[in-house]
C-alpha cells in the first residue's frame, strides 16, 4: 500500500529556465512514466455519442483529432510557452509552416505588411510573393532604419515582420522601437527569434505580439527532425490562428514533438556552450588577414553593438564571415574544412558552414542580396558542441589554403 504524499505541487512558471526545460509541461499517463509519453495516434475514442458531440462543440475539453491537437504536441507547446514567457503556443510541421500560419493569421485581402528586407529566402518569398497573390501588399524596409519603418506604415498595415539577428548577416533590429511603430499604426509585430534563441532574447517582453521558431534548429539541436512553433497571446493562438491551423493542416507530428521535448531538456546547456565557442571563434577569426569582416552580435565592432547590449542577454551561436576573394575563396575555404561540415542547417550539435548566396538565399537577385547585406564572399557559420580548439585548428589549416 502506497504511503500518503503530502508534497505541495509546484508551479513550473516559478522555476528557472533550465528546470522548466526538464519538468515543464509534463502530463503523465496512468502508468507514471519518467519520460514524456509518445501518443502516436490520429484519433480518439469517446465513451458515448454525447461525449463526442460535446468535444466537437467545445463544451467538454479533450482531444478529437491529432491534426487539431495531440497530448505529446501539447506538452511541447506548454514547455515552449514556459521558455518564451508566452500565454500560449502552437506547434507546426516546420519553421516555415510557423511563419506562414502566423502571417496568414494576421492579414486578409486588402491589408498591408511591412517587413525587413533582410530575411531568410523562404520568409522573403512569403511576404513578397505569396501574400500579394491573395491581395496583401508588402513593403520592404531596411530593418535597422526606424525612419523607414515609420514611413512605410499605412492605414491598412496589419502586420510587421522581422528577424533579429538577421539571417545570415546578424544585423540586430530594435524590437521595442518597431513594436511601438507597429502598434501606433494598429499592426501586430511578428518576430523570428531563431538566431538569438529564447535563451538570449525575449521579443514578447520587448513588445512583439507573435514570436516564431524553426524548432528544427536549436530546439531539436541534433539534426533529427523538422518542427516549428508560434508563440503569442491566448487570444491570438485560440481565436485568430485556430481555424487556419486546423483547416490548412500544418500540424506538428507527435513523434517530432517528442524529439523536441527531449531536445529542450538540454537546450540551455547546448546553447550556452555554443555561444561561448562562437564568441571565441569570432574574436580569433577577426584577426585573420584572409577575412575581410566578422559579424557577431557579441563583439564591440558589431554595427548595432549598443542595441545588442540593451536587447540581448548574450550573443549568438552564429557568425557571419566575409572572405576576401569572393565566391571562389569562400568555396575554397569550405572545401578545406574537415571538422566543420558544409550544410545549410544551423543550431546543430555539429558545426556547419554554408554560402548563403548559392544556398539559403539563392532565390534573391543582386539587388535583394545587396539589401540583405549578403556578398559573394559571405559565409554563415553555425557553431556546434565540438571542442572549440579543434574548431579553431580546423579553421587555421583551411584559412592557410587562401
Amino acid at each position: 500500500m502506497s504511503e500518503p504524499n503530502d508534497k505541495k505541487p509546484f508551479a513550473p512558471s516559478s522555476l528557472r529556465p533550465a528546470t522548466q526545460m526538464v519538468h515543464g509541461g509534463v502530463t503523465r499517463s496512468q502508468w507514471g512514466e519518467t519520460s514524456e509519453a509518445l501518443f502516436m495516434t490520429q484519433g480518439y475514442i469517446y465513451e458515448s455519442a454525447q461525449q463526442q458531440e460535446a468535444r466537437f462543440s467545445g463544451d467538454e475539453p479533450g482531444y478529437v483529432y491529432s491534426r487539431y491537437a495531440n497530448p505529446t504536441v501539447s506538452m511541447f507547446e506548454e514547455r515552449m510557452a514556459l521558455l518564451e514567457g508566452a500565454e500560449a503556443a502552437r506547434g507546426t510541421a516546420s519553421g516555415m509552416a510557423a511563419v506562414t500560419t502566423a502571417m496568414l493569421s494576421c492579414v486578409k485581402a486588402g491589408d498591408h505588411v511591412v517587413a525587413a528586407s533582410a530575411l531568410f529566402g523562404s520568409c522573403l518569398y512569403i511576404v513578397n510573393e505569396l501574400l500579394p497573390r491573395f491581395g496583401v501588399e508588402c513593403t520592404l524596409v531596411d530593418g535597422t532604419d526606424l525612419a523607414q519603418w515609420k514611413a512605410a506604415m499605412r492605414p491598412n498595415t496589419r502586420a510587421c515582420f522581422l528577424e533579429s539577428p538577421t539571417n545570415p548577416t546578424l544585423s540586430v533590429i530594435d524590437i521595442a522601437a518597431v513594436a511601438d511603430i507597429a502598434h501606433d499604426a494598429g499592426a501586430k509585430l511578428v518576430v523570428d527569434n531563431v538566431f538569438a534563441t529564447a535563451l538570449w532574447q525575449s521579443p514578447l517582453a520587448l513588445g512583439a505580439d507573435v514570436v516564431i521558431y524553426s524548432a528544427t534548429k536549436h530546439i531539436d539541436g541534433q539534426g533529427r527532425c523538422l518542427g516549428g512553433v508560434v508563440l503569442a497571446s491566448q487570444q491570438f493562438i485560440e481565436e485568430e490562428m485556430k481555424d487556419i491551423h486546423r483547416h490548412t493542416g500544418p500540424s506538428l507530428s507527435p513523434f517530432n514533438a517528442w524529439i523536441m521535448l527531449k531536445g529542450l531538456e538540454t537546450f540551455p546547456l547546448r546553447v550556452k556552450h555554443q555561444t561561448q565557442s562562437a564568441a571565441f571563434l569570432a574574436d580569433r577569426l577577426a584577426e585573420h588577414k584572409a577575412i575581410d569582416r566578422v559579424l557577431y552580435p557579441g563583439r564591440s565592432d558589431h554595427p548595432q553593438a549598443d542595441l545588442v547590449a540593451r536587447q540581448m542577454r548574450a550573443g549568438s551561436t552564429m557568425i557571419a564571415l566575409e572572405i576576401a576573394g569572393g565566391k571562389e575563396a569562400a568555396f575554397r575555404l569550405e572545401n578545406a574544412l574537415n571538422v566543420i561540415k558544409i550544410s545549410n542547417n544551423l543550431g546543430d550539435a555539429k558545426s556547419l558552414i554554408t554560402h548563403p548566396s548559392t544556398t539559403t538565399h539563392q532565390r534573391l537577385d543582386d539587388d535583394q542580396l545587396a539589401a540583405a547585406g549578403i556578398k559573394q564572399g559571405t559565409l554563415r557559420l553555425s557553431v556546434g558542441l565540438e571542442d572549440v580548439e579543434d574548431l579553431w585548428d580546423d579553421f587555421e589549416q583551411a584559412l592557410a589554403t587562401l
